[in-house]
C-alpha cells in the first residue's frame, strides 16, 4: 500500500492494523498511527468520529478481508492445490516474514482479541466477524479439494486455531519451530479429509 494509491483514512486503517500486529491496541495510540500513515493528526477525529475503538475495529475488519483475500493467492502459487499445500502456504508466509524482518509481528485480528474481547463489545464483535471473514474463503478452498461440506468449516477453524497459536509459539520462542511443525503435522489429517492421503 502506497500513499499514491490510498488516501489518509484508509493508510491509517492499514497502520492501526501495522501497529496493532506489533504492540497490541493497548500500546497503540491515535497520534503514533497518524504518524506511520504520513496523516495529519486532525483527520482522526474526521475519519473516526468513534475514535479508537472504531479505528481498532476498522483495522481488524481489514485484516480479516486482507487474510481472507490471501487463500486465493495461495492457491494460485501451488501447481497442484492441496489441502495440504494450501496449509503449508499460509505457514510459509509467516516463516518467509519472520526470516526476513524478525519476529516482532503478529496477527492484529488475535491481538486485538487478546486485547479488548473481554473489555470491549464491539471490538469482540469485529474480530468475530475478521475470523469468520478469514475462515469461510479456506472453507470453501477446502471443500473445492474434496473435503465433505459437513467437515470445510470445522477443519478451517482447526487450520486457523492451528496457525494463531504456532504464530504465538514462534513468537515467544523467536524460532519458526512451531510453526513448520503445525504445517508437518496437519498437513496429512487435511489431505486424509480430502481423500488425498498417500
Amino acid at each position: 500500500m502506497t500513499a499514491a494509491e490510498h488516501g489518509p483514512r484508509e493508510r491509517m486503517v492499514f497502520s492501526a492494523a501495522q501497529l496493532i500486529r506489533r504492540d497490541g491496541v493497548a500500546s497503540t495510540g491515535m497520534r503514533e498511527v497518524a504518524a506511520h500513515a504520513g496523516a495529519p493528526r486532525g483527520s482522526l477525529q474526521h475519519y473516526f468520529p468513534g475514535g479508537k475503538e472504531q479505528l481498532v475495529n476498522e483495522a481488524v475488519g481489514w485484516a480479516g478481508r486482507y487474510a481472507g483475500k490471501r487463500v486465493a493467492r495461495f492457491l494460485a502459487a501451488l501447481p497442484e492445490p492441496t489441502p495440504s499445500g494450501l496449509f503449508g502456504e499460509m505457514v510459509r508466509h509467516w516463516t518467509d516474514e519472520y526470516a526476513a524482518d524478525g519476529f516482532a509481528g503478529g496477527c492484529p485480528v488475535a491481538a486485538a482479541t487478546v486485547d479488548c474481547a473481554e473489555s470491549t463489545a464491539s471490538t469482540r464483535e469485529a474480530v468475530a466477524a475478521a475470523f469468520a471473514t478469514w475462515t469461510d474463503p479456506v472453507a470453501r478452498a477446502l471443500a473445492d479439494m474434496g473435503v465433505p461440506e459437513e467437515r470445510s468449516t470445522a477443519l478451517a477453524t482447526l487450520v486457523i486455531s492451528t496457525l494463531e497459536g504456532a504464530i504465538l509459539i514462534a513468537r515467544a520462542e523467536q524460532d519458526t519451530r512451531a510453526l513448520t511443525t503445525a504445517a508437518r503435522e496437519l498437513g496429512p489429517l487435511l489431505d486424509a479429509a480430502a481423500g488425498r492421503a498417500e
